[in-house]
C-alpha cells in the first residue's frame, strides 16, 4: 500500500473524506478533508478541532510511513471549493458557481459571446450527468443604490453541459455575514 492509499484509510477511518493530496516545493504537505455529503442532512463543516485529530493521526502515520516532508497543513476545501465531479454538482445544485469551460460555447444568436469561457450562475441538475448553469449577466446592485420598481430585470439566460465540458467548477465565494440561509427543501416537482 502506497503511503496516498494509508492517508486516505486513515482519513476515512476517522470519519472523513479525503479531497485531496498536494505536495508543494519547499516540503509543504497539503491535505483537504471534508465531512461527509448525507443527502437530505444538514451540511455539516470542518471545524479546527477536526483539522487538528487528522494532523496528530497523520503525523504518526506519515513517520511509520517515512515520507519526507518539512511542514504538513489540514485544512477544508474552502468557501471557493473546486467542484470534482458529478457528485459535487449534485452536493451544490442550487448553488452559486464559477464554471470554466474547455471550449466557448457562445453563439451570437443566443446573446453569449462566441469566445465565452467564463460564467458564473445557479447549478441545477437537469438529467442523470446532464447539468444546466442559469444566469443573468445585470451587474449587481450596489449597497445603498436605489432600485426603480418599474425598472425591468435582465433576462435569465441558460446553458446545458455536461462535466466533461468543465476545465475548471468552484463554488462562488459569496459572503453574507448576516448568517448561513439553510438551502430550500425540493420542491415535490422535481
Amino acid at each position: 500500500m502506497s503511503w496516498q492509499e494509508a492517508v486516505t484509510t486513515s482519513v476515512t477511518g476517522l470519519g472523513f473524506d479525503l479531497v485531496e493530496i498536494e505536495r508543494s516545493a519547499g516540503g509543504l504537505l497539503r491535505i483537504t478533508i471534508d465531512m461527509p455529503f448525507v443527502p437530505g442532512q444538514p451540511e455539516q463543516f470542518i471545524t479546527v478541532e477536526d483539522c487538528e485529530s487528522v494532523t496528530k493521526q497523520l503525523r504518526f502515520l506519515l513517520e511509520v510511513e517515512n515520507v519526507d516532508y518539512h511542514r504538513m497543513e489540514v485544512g477544508s476545501p474552502g468557501i471557493d471549493r473546486l467542484l470534482r465531479g458529478d457528485a459535487d454538482f449534485a452536493r451544490f445544485a442550487g448553488e452559486v458557481v464559477d464554471i470554466t469551460l474547455k471550449e466557448p460555447i457562445g453563439a451570437t444568436d443566443s446573446g453569449v459571446a462566441p469566445n465565452r469561457k467564463k460564467f458564473r450562475g445557479t447549478l441545477e441538475a437537469v438529467s442523470e450527468g446532464q447539468w444546466q448553469l442559469v444566469w443573468s449577466d445585470e451587474p449587481p446592485v450596489k449597497p445603498g443604490v436605489r432600485v426603480s420598481k418599474k425598472r425591468e430585470a435582465a433576462p435569465l439566460q441558460a446553458m446545458q453541459f455536461e462535466f466533461a465540458d468543465v476545465r475548471e467548477a468552484r463554488l462562488a465565494p459569496i459572503v453574507d455575514f448576516r448568517g448561513r440561509k439553510p438551502k430550500a427543501a425540493p420542491s415535490a416537482a422535481q
